[in-house]
């Protein structure tokens, strides 16, 4: 587990802005082929850069154990949000100040994905069968990258038993929380068309602005749930208005706005986007859904109670378990088997200076050791 730092380091010197592809991904072969792992790449996407069809590049890697034994799989990506300004040292160049190992992805999420390798690196290869299903693409579009993946496995007849991500849910403290599920997202584009004129003659023109504002009003108004025993309530905001009338006495022809609404599992993304829909077409507007995800639980049972125990054997922290925060890739995972996420704490993600506490990387090695040793060991059903 002392490699844990190094490999860390390593990682994060790759720099991989998403779609992340090439070097990051030498390094993670260059780590998990010793161990015995056969290392699969591919790149889907075949678009332009800065695209939604931009080329990701993708990893599969996987540790036969011996005919007929359990199929584990560890799950993440490699790619990074841009680092942006005013770091204190440069992001792509690791750092360590006291005892944080600071760069890009240092929490989210290559020290995880360095803890995942140390931690297989203890589990000898007769205790079972572990994968890596890596992608360069999960805090962009996610078009080519996680769903890329199941479809490759698909091809191959491969499916894993138990699947563990390894973002970072934890908050104040390493272990205090796991996710054992995920509200969906569903985006919608609302258009209100009317007819262009001047605002001394509104008899000429037709104003689409205030049906978009009753429209967006009702939208506001709506109460979808008060939420359920793992859920939390369902939220509709308002993220965007946009009617692009730069004069003032002209009445505009058109006004455009979008929301955003993270839902529980007492709706779908389709039943959503057709209420929306109907709330639109009475102010006289139309509505255009991009699905992001569906809502999925992997109840509370062996899997989460085996985790819960590495974790408190190695913090003495007993994890809340946890449906809270944004999407993830395990909302495709979620198709192959039970999946659970838990990593390191998320208070630097995705920020200026992200750091991670060196002890939580070692420590964090060891609670994947024993989460990938006991998942092997559980017996069907």
């Amino acid at each position: 587990m002392s490699d844990v730092l190094d490999l860390a380091k390593r990682l994060i010197a790759a720099p991989s802005v998403t779609p992340a592809s090439g070097i990051v991904f030498d390094v993670l072969e260059a780590m998990l082929a010793p161990l015995g792992f056969a290392v699969h790449r591919f790149t889907r996407g075949a678009g332009p850069q800065g695209s939604d069809e931009a080329p990701v590049e993708n990893l599969f890697a996987i540790r036969p154990g011996p005919p007929g034994s359990r199929h584990f799989a560890f799950a993440g990506h490699l790619d990074v949000v841009p680092p942006g300004e005013g770091w204190a040292s440069d992001p792509f160049a690791p750092q360590v100040r006291g005892e944080l190992l600071h760069g890009r992805g240092a929490v989210d999420m290559k020290g995880a994905i360095a803890a995942m390798v140390a931690a297989v690196a203890e589990v000898p290869q007769a205790a079972g069968t572990i994968s890596f299903l890596i992608t360069g693409d999960e805090e962009g579009p996610a078009l080519h990258g996680t769903r890329a993946l199941i479809d490759h496995l698909a091809a191959q007849g491969i499916r894993p038993d138990l699947c563990l991500v390894g973002e970072p849910t934890s908050v104040h403290r390493l272990g205090d929380m796991v996710k054992i599920g995920r509200r969906g997202s569903v985006n919608i584009f609302l258009t209100v068309e009317g007819t262009q004129g001047h605002v001394a003659y509104p008899h000429l023109a037709d104003n689409p602005l205030p049906r978009l504002v009753a429209m967006l009003a009702e939208l506001d108004a709506l109460v979808l749930d008060s939420g359920t025993e793992w859920f939390q309530p369902s939220n509709l905001e308002i993220t965007d208005i946009n009617v692009g009338n730069r004069a003032h006495n002209v009445i505009p022809a058109r006004g455009e706005a979008r929301i955003s609404i993270r839902f529980n599992d007492l709706h779908s993304g389709k039943s959503l986007s057709e209420r929306v829909a109907a709330i639109a077409a009475r102010h006289g507007g139309t509505a255009r859904a991009v699905i992001s995800g569906e809502p999925f639980l992997t109840a509370p049972g062996a899997f989460s109670r085996l985790v819960s125990e590495a974790i408190e054997a190695e913090t003495g922290t007993t994890p809340e378990l946890s449906t809270s925060g944004g999407t993830s890739d395990a909302r495709f995972l979620r198709a192959l088997c039970p999946v659970i996420e838990f990593g390191l704490t998320n208070a630097t993600m995705h920020k200026r200076d992200e750091a991670v506490a060196i002890p939580d990387l070692a420590v964090l090695a060891r609670i994947y050791a024993r989460i990938a040793r006991d998942a092997l060991a559980l017996e069907e059903g």
